[in-house]
Protein backbone atom coordinates (compact mmCIF):
# COMPACT_ATOMS: atom_id res chain seq x y z
CA UNK A 1 0.00 0.00 0.00
CA UNK A 2 3.00 1.71 0.38
CA UNK A 3 3.71 2.13 -3.12
CA UNK A 4 -0.05 3.27 -3.94
CA UNK A 5 0.49 6.06 -1.67
CA UNK A 6 3.41 7.59 -3.29
CA UNK A 7 1.79 7.09 -6.73
CA UNK A 8 -1.57 8.66 -5.73
CA UNK A 9 1.02 11.53 -4.11
CA UNK A 10 2.97 11.64 -7.55
CA UNK A 11 -0.43 11.90 -9.26
CA UNK A 12 -1.59 14.71 -7.48
CA UNK A 13 1.60 16.62 -7.89
CA UNK A 14 1.64 16.09 -11.53
CA UNK A 15 -2.29 17.23 -11.65
CA UNK A 16 -1.26 20.10 -9.88
CA UNK A 17 1.31 20.75 -12.41
CA UNK A 18 -0.56 20.38 -15.38
CA UNK A 19 -3.57 22.59 -14.39
CA UNK A 20 -0.74 25.12 -13.28
CA UNK A 21 0.18 25.50 -16.95
CA UNK A 22 -3.44 25.63 -17.84
CA UNK A 23 -3.80 28.99 -16.42
CA UNK A 24 -1.63 30.27 -19.41
CA UNK A 25 -4.44 29.33 -21.53
CA UNK A 26 -6.85 31.56 -19.56
CA UNK A 27 -6.68 34.06 -22.20
CA UNK A 28 -7.30 32.10 -25.13
CA UNK A 29 -10.05 29.61 -23.02
CA UNK A 30 -12.30 32.75 -22.02
CA UNK A 31 -14.91 32.38 -19.51
CA UNK A 32 -17.65 32.36 -22.56
CA UNK A 33 -16.28 29.20 -23.34
CA UNK A 34 -16.35 27.81 -19.86
CA UNK A 35 -19.21 25.56 -18.16
CA UNK A 36 -20.97 24.12 -15.34
CA UNK A 37 -23.16 20.65 -15.63
CA UNK A 38 -24.45 18.80 -12.67
CA UNK A 39 -24.39 14.87 -12.72
CA UNK A 40 -26.35 11.67 -10.55
CA UNK A 41 -24.11 8.31 -10.04
CA UNK A 42 -25.33 4.93 -9.34
CA UNK A 43 -21.97 2.85 -8.26
CA UNK A 44 -20.70 -0.12 -6.38
CA UNK A 45 -18.22 0.39 -3.46
CA UNK A 46 -15.90 -2.37 -2.47
CA UNK A 47 -13.48 -2.58 0.49
CA UNK A 48 -9.71 -3.68 0.64
CA UNK A 49 -8.54 -3.84 4.59
CA UNK A 50 -7.83 -6.97 6.98
CA UNK A 51 -11.21 -8.76 6.32
CA UNK A 52 -10.37 -9.26 2.57
CA UNK A 53 -9.63 -13.29 1.20
CA UNK A 54 -5.88 -12.24 1.12
CA UNK A 55 -3.55 -9.89 2.31
CA UNK A 56 -2.88 -8.61 -1.47
CA UNK A 57 -4.17 -5.40 -1.75
CA UNK A 58 -6.27 -6.38 -5.15
CA UNK A 59 -7.88 -9.08 -2.80
CA UNK A 60 -11.77 -8.89 -2.65
CA UNK A 61 -14.98 -10.82 -2.74
CA UNK A 62 -17.21 -9.77 -5.60
CA UNK A 63 -20.18 -10.75 -2.95
CA UNK A 64 -18.97 -8.05 -1.08
CA UNK A 65 -19.70 -5.68 -3.56
CA UNK A 66 -22.74 -2.96 -2.39
CA UNK A 67 -24.19 0.13 -4.02
CA UNK A 68 -23.53 3.76 -3.63
CA UNK A 69 -25.04 6.93 -5.13
CA UNK A 70 -23.93 10.14 -5.66
CA UNK A 71 -24.36 13.11 -7.06
CA UNK A 72 -21.90 16.46 -7.81
CA UNK A 73 -21.19 19.65 -9.85
CA UNK A 74 -18.26 20.17 -12.34
CA UNK A 75 -17.16 23.20 -13.80
CA UNK A 76 -14.73 23.43 -16.75
CA UNK A 77 -12.15 26.41 -16.33
CA UNK A 78 -9.49 25.36 -19.10
CA UNK A 79 -9.60 23.34 -22.04
CA UNK A 80 -8.20 20.44 -20.04
CA UNK A 81 -8.93 20.85 -16.47
CA UNK A 82 -12.13 20.65 -14.70
CA UNK A 83 -13.13 20.87 -10.89
CA UNK A 84 -16.12 18.74 -9.34
CA UNK A 85 -17.69 18.34 -6.27
CA UNK A 86 -19.33 15.47 -5.39
CA UNK A 87 -21.50 13.92 -2.73
CA UNK A 88 -22.17 10.21 -1.96
CA UNK A 89 -23.29 7.60 0.02
CA UNK A 90 -22.88 3.75 -0.01
CA UNK A 91 -22.20 0.70 2.34
CA UNK A 92 -18.82 -1.51 1.93
CA UNK A 93 -19.03 -4.70 4.06
CA UNK A 94 -16.55 -8.29 4.31
CA UNK A 95 -16.63 -11.49 6.92
CA UNK A 96 -14.43 -13.52 7.75
CA UNK A 97 -16.10 -16.48 8.04
CA UNK A 98 -17.14 -15.80 4.30
CA UNK A 99 -13.65 -14.74 2.94
CA UNK A 100 -10.96 -16.88 4.48
CA UNK A 101 -9.86 -19.98 3.14
CA UNK A 102 -10.00 -22.47 6.48
CA UNK A 103 -7.64 -24.72 4.37
CA UNK A 104 -5.24 -22.48 3.49
CA UNK A 105 -2.16 -21.72 6.12
CA UNK A 106 -2.00 -18.11 4.99
CA UNK A 107 -5.52 -17.29 5.79
CA UNK A 108 -6.33 -19.70 9.02
CA UNK A 109 -5.56 -16.92 10.64
CA UNK A 110 -8.35 -14.74 9.80
CA UNK A 111 -10.69 -17.60 9.27
CA UNK A 112 -10.23 -18.68 13.30
CA UNK A 113 -10.55 -14.43 14.02
CA UNK A 114 -14.03 -14.82 12.63
CA UNK A 115 -14.70 -11.03 12.61
CA UNK A 116 -17.37 -9.26 10.13
CA UNK A 117 -18.62 -5.48 9.62
CA UNK A 118 -20.61 -2.99 7.86
CA UNK A 119 -20.72 0.29 7.02
CA UNK A 120 -22.21 3.51 5.60
CA UNK A 121 -20.23 5.90 4.28
CA UNK A 122 -20.95 9.34 3.53
CA UNK A 123 -18.30 11.25 1.50
CA UNK A 124 -17.73 14.24 0.50
CA UNK A 125 -14.85 15.18 -2.33
CA UNK A 126 -13.49 17.98 -4.55
CA UNK A 127 -10.96 16.53 -7.06
CA UNK A 128 -9.28 17.85 -10.22
CA UNK A 129 -10.17 16.26 -13.49
CA UNK A 130 -7.80 16.13 -16.06
CA UNK A 131 -9.35 15.55 -19.91
CA UNK A 132 -6.86 13.56 -22.13
CA UNK A 133 -8.20 15.15 -25.51
CA UNK A 134 -8.47 19.16 -24.96
CA UNK A 135 -11.21 20.95 -25.76
CA UNK A 136 -10.46 24.86 -26.75
CA UNK A 137 -14.57 25.50 -27.99
CA UNK A 138 -17.31 25.69 -25.69
CA UNK A 139 -19.52 22.85 -24.84
CA UNK A 140 -21.15 22.87 -28.23
CA UNK A 141 -17.90 21.76 -29.86
CA UNK A 142 -17.11 19.46 -27.05
CA UNK A 143 -15.44 15.88 -28.22
CA UNK A 144 -17.51 13.23 -28.66
CA UNK A 145 -15.07 10.63 -26.40
CA UNK A 146 -12.61 11.92 -23.97
CA UNK A 147 -10.33 9.78 -21.57
CA UNK A 148 -9.71 11.56 -18.17
CA UNK A 149 -7.34 11.63 -15.20
CA UNK A 150 -8.68 12.68 -11.39
CA UNK A 151 -7.10 13.33 -8.31
CA UNK A 152 -7.95 15.21 -5.16
CA UNK A 153 -9.35 15.22 -1.49
CA UNK A 154 -12.28 14.14 0.21
CA UNK A 155 -13.52 13.44 4.01
CA UNK A 156 -15.95 10.63 4.90
CA UNK A 157 -17.71 9.26 7.90
CA UNK A 158 -17.94 5.83 9.07
CA UNK A 159 -19.68 3.79 11.22
CA UNK A 160 -18.92 -0.14 11.19
CA UNK A 161 -21.32 -2.51 12.68
CA UNK A 162 -21.13 -6.21 13.68
CA UNK A 163 -23.40 -8.93 13.72
CA UNK A 164 -24.13 -10.56 16.68
CA UNK A 165 -25.24 -14.32 17.13
CA UNK A 166 -28.77 -13.33 16.90
CA UNK A 167 -28.86 -11.74 13.45
CA UNK A 168 -28.52 -7.89 15.00
CA UNK A 169 -25.90 -5.67 14.51
CA UNK A 170 -24.68 -3.43 16.66
CA UNK A 171 -22.23 -0.10 16.55
CA UNK A 172 -18.34 -0.85 17.02
CA UNK A 173 -16.43 1.99 17.71
CA UNK A 174 -18.49 2.33 21.00
CA UNK A 175 -17.35 -0.90 21.89
CA UNK A 176 -13.38 -0.21 21.93
CA UNK A 177 -13.10 -3.39 21.24
CA UNK A 178 -9.11 -3.03 20.81
CA UNK A 179 -9.42 -1.34 23.61
CA UNK A 180 -8.69 2.08 22.23
CA UNK A 181 -11.04 5.03 20.72
CA UNK A 182 -10.62 6.32 17.34
CA UNK A 183 -12.43 8.94 14.86
CA UNK A 184 -15.61 8.25 12.97
CA UNK A 185 -14.80 10.91 10.53
CA UNK A 186 -11.35 10.70 8.29
CA UNK A 187 -9.82 11.91 5.19
CA UNK A 188 -9.12 10.10 2.01
CA UNK A 189 -7.25 10.72 -1.14
CA UNK A 190 -9.35 10.17 -4.12
CA UNK A 191 -7.85 9.43 -7.51
CA UNK A 192 -8.66 7.17 -10.99
CA UNK A 193 -9.77 7.53 -14.37
CA UNK A 194 -12.99 7.46 -16.41
CA UNK A 195 -14.31 7.38 -19.97
CA UNK A 196 -17.21 10.64 -20.85
CA UNK A 197 -19.01 10.09 -24.24
CA UNK A 198 -21.44 13.09 -25.62
CA UNK A 199 -24.82 11.67 -25.77
CA UNK A 200 -26.75 14.76 -27.23
CA UNK A 201 -25.94 18.98 -27.24
CA UNK A 202 -26.42 18.95 -23.02
CA UNK A 203 -25.93 15.46 -22.07
CA UNK A 204 -22.91 13.62 -21.20
CA UNK A 205 -22.36 10.10 -19.68
CA UNK A 206 -19.19 8.62 -18.16
CA UNK A 207 -17.91 5.96 -16.75
CA UNK A 208 -15.52 5.94 -13.93
CA UNK A 209 -13.05 3.52 -11.61
CA UNK A 210 -11.92 5.86 -8.52
CA UNK A 211 -9.87 4.55 -5.31
CA UNK A 212 -9.86 6.17 -2.29
CA UNK A 213 -6.69 5.69 0.26
CA UNK A 214 -7.80 6.53 3.87
CA UNK A 215 -6.38 7.61 6.94
CA UNK A 216 -7.77 5.27 9.16
CA UNK A 217 -7.34 1.71 9.80
CA UNK A 218 -11.14 1.03 11.73
CA UNK A 219 -13.29 1.11 8.56
CA UNK A 220 -13.69 -2.63 9.92
CA UNK A 221 -12.93 -2.04 13.33
CA UNK A 222 -9.55 -4.22 12.75
CA UNK A 223 -6.13 -2.75 13.01
CA UNK A 224 -3.99 -3.62 15.65
CA UNK A 225 -3.60 -6.21 18.46
CA UNK A 226 -5.99 -8.16 21.01
CA UNK A 227 -6.44 -6.27 24.29
CA UNK A 228 -8.13 -7.66 27.97
CA UNK A 229 -11.37 -6.50 28.20
CA UNK A 230 -12.65 -8.54 30.86
CA UNK A 231 -13.37 -7.25 34.18
CA UNK A 232 -13.39 -3.90 33.11
CA UNK A 233 -17.38 -3.65 32.98
CA UNK A 234 -17.41 -3.60 29.06
CA UNK A 235 -20.61 -4.97 27.68
CA UNK A 236 -21.23 -8.53 26.10
CA UNK A 237 -21.41 -7.14 22.49
CA UNK A 238 -17.62 -5.04 23.59
CA UNK A 239 -16.11 -8.53 24.81
CA UNK A 240 -17.57 -10.46 21.98
CA UNK A 241 -16.26 -9.09 19.38
CA UNK A 242 -12.79 -8.47 21.02
CA UNK A 243 -12.92 -12.15 21.16
CA UNK A 244 -12.78 -11.94 25.14
CA UNK A 245 -14.44 -14.81 27.15
CA UNK A 246 -18.69 -13.55 27.83
CA UNK A 247 -22.08 -14.60 28.01
CA UNK A 248 -22.46 -14.01 24.24
CA UNK A 249 -18.66 -17.26 23.83
CA UNK A 250 -16.19 -18.52 25.50
CA UNK A 251 -13.31 -16.81 23.51
CA UNK A 252 -16.28 -14.20 21.85
CA UNK A 253 -16.35 -14.00 18.14
CA UNK A 254 -13.36 -16.42 17.83
CA UNK A 255 -13.46 -19.20 15.76
CA UNK A 256 -11.90 -22.10 17.94
CA UNK A 257 -12.51 -24.98 15.15
CA UNK A 258 -9.33 -24.34 13.90
CA UNK A 259 -6.95 -25.15 17.11
CA UNK A 260 -5.98 -21.48 16.55
CA UNK A 261 -8.26 -19.73 18.82
CA UNK A 262 -5.90 -20.28 21.91
CA UNK A 263 -3.16 -18.31 20.93
CA UNK A 264 -5.72 -15.46 20.20
CA UNK A 265 -4.76 -13.60 23.35
CA UNK A 266 -4.43 -9.58 24.71
CA UNK A 267 -1.06 -8.77 23.02
CA UNK A 268 -1.24 -10.84 20.45
CA UNK A 269 -1.94 -8.95 16.06
CA UNK A 270 -5.65 -9.06 15.60
CA UNK A 271 -4.83 -6.93 12.28
CA UNK A 272 -1.90 -5.48 9.99
CA UNK A 273 -1.55 -2.25 11.45
CA UNK A 274 -2.24 -0.76 8.27
CA UNK A 275 -4.93 1.86 6.75
CA UNK A 276 -7.42 0.90 4.65
CA UNK A 277 -8.83 1.37 1.22
CA UNK A 278 -12.18 1.34 -0.74
CA UNK A 279 -12.88 1.57 -3.98
CA UNK A 280 -16.06 3.46 -6.19
CA UNK A 281 -16.69 2.54 -9.85
CA UNK A 282 -19.98 3.26 -11.56
CA UNK A 283 -21.60 5.13 -13.90
CA UNK A 284 -22.86 8.73 -14.62
CA UNK A 285 -24.98 11.34 -16.38
CA UNK A 286 -24.15 14.83 -16.38
CA UNK A 287 -26.39 17.60 -17.49
CA UNK A 288 -24.82 20.52 -18.75
CA UNK A 289 -26.43 24.47 -18.00
CA UNK A 290 -26.22 26.31 -21.05
CA UNK A 291 -24.19 28.94 -19.93
CA UNK A 292 -25.38 32.96 -20.13
CA UNK A 293 -23.69 34.55 -22.74
CA UNK A 294 -23.60 38.67 -21.53
CA UNK A 295 -23.02 40.22 -25.10
CA UNK A 296 -21.02 43.56 -25.15
CA UNK A 297 -22.97 46.54 -24.51
CA UNK A 298 -22.48 49.54 -27.31
CA UNK A 299 -23.05 53.21 -27.08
Amino acid sequence: MTKFFTYSTALLAGLALLGSTQQADAQQFSKRKQYTSIGINLNAMNYFGDLNPTTSFASFKFADTRWNVGASITHRFFPRVSGRFGLAYGQVTANDGDNANRDDANARYRYTRNMNFRTNIAEASAVMIVDLIENRNNYLKRPDFVPYLFAGVAGFYFNPQGKLPNGNYVGLQDLQTEGKSYSNISFAIPFGAGVRYRINRNLDASFEIGLRKTFTGYIDDVKDSYTDLTGQGKSDAALYFSGNPGPLGAQGITNTSTGLGRGFIPGEKRGQGKTDWYTVTGFSLNYILTPRIKNPKFR
